[in-house]
């Protein structure tokens, strides 16, 4: 890939990233650990990957993208408002009272939104019925399934996975981001789910592990599940907060307190307004 595609990428997540934790500080408390830990997964996606388009959202040969570890909402939200689903200003109404864009996605309030956040487990479990009914009336879309690491320790996490692995999902790829952390603590200290690659595979995956931070491999790695006749996973190594100095690799950056003063400490100029 051309190095100056590469940096344009940085850059739209740097944006992307920044229209975050802007949104999430004019609100004044939201989730911006597991937001931030997949800023580049969604750079990567919504600019490189994945066939879509925001000028037609609910186009039926579109390629799904379903945010299962829903409470990272506000990062979804900022890639669809840098991929123009709709005016980036919106962002600044998020989590207030008759706004759009509420705490966890909602496929009926936001264009791009391909299925609604509820509990943890719920939006896997989706993504592989929509996989499922992809494979079976014969369409070309793949789906994405972002799911969090501490969500895997929902049990219909594996339920879902164990299906997609039985029914040989050829187009679906899981995408666990493997930040580590949990809003109580570090997933080891609440319960243990690695190592996620063994049990993948046990469950008949294709399994991929790559930094989550890092663009090129990511956008290599989700090529490589595209061509594979598998299903298949990508476990992202990432960092919670990533980017944001206050909360880097902090795990009570789950959702955390963020006044517009300390947005100033993290980044200068905003970009929502």
């Amino acid at each position: 890939m051309e190095t100056s595609t590469i940096e344009s990428l940085y850059q739209k997540a740097d944006l992307i990233r920044k229209m975050c934790i802007e949104c999430i500080a004019n609100f004044g408390v939201g989730h911006i650990g597991g937001s931030s830990s997949i800023i580049e997964l969604l750079t990567a996606l919504y600019f490189k990957c994945a066939n879509i388009d925001p000028q037609n959202p609910n186009d039926p040969n579109r390629d799904r993208i379903v945010l299962s570890k829903g409470h990272a909402a506000p990062g979804l939200y900022s890639a669809l408002a840098a991929r123009g689903y709709f005016d980036k200003k919106l962002l600044l109404t998020l989590n207030q009272n008759g706004t759009s864009l509420p705490s966890h996605a909602d496929m009926l309030k936001v264009p791009g939104v391909d299925f609604t956040a509820g509990s943890l487990g719920q939006g896997i479990s989706a993504a592989v019925g929509m996989a499922l009914n992809g494979k079976i009336s014969g369409k070309k879309y793949r789906t994405y399934a972002i799911v969090g690491d501490g969500e895997s320790q929902e049990g219909q996490v594996w339920e879902a996975l164990m299906l997609a692995g039985a029914k040989r999902l050829t187009r679906f790829t899981v995408i666990i981001d493997n930040n580590k952390m949990q809003i109580d603590g570090t997933t080891d200290e609440v319960c243990k789910v690695e190592p996620f690659e063994s049990k993948l595979r046990a469950f008949g995956f294709k399994v991929y592990t790559v930094d989550g931070h890092n663009i090129e491999e990511i956008i290599e790695t989700i090529e490589k599940c595209n061509r594979s006749r598998m299903t298949t996973a990508i476990v992202l190594n990432t960092i919670k907060g990533k980017g944001i100095k206050c909360c880097e690799g902090h795990y009570k950056s789950h959702s955390v307190s963020f006044t517009p003063e300390m947005l100033a400490n993290e980044c200068t100029g905003e970009v929502l307004k």
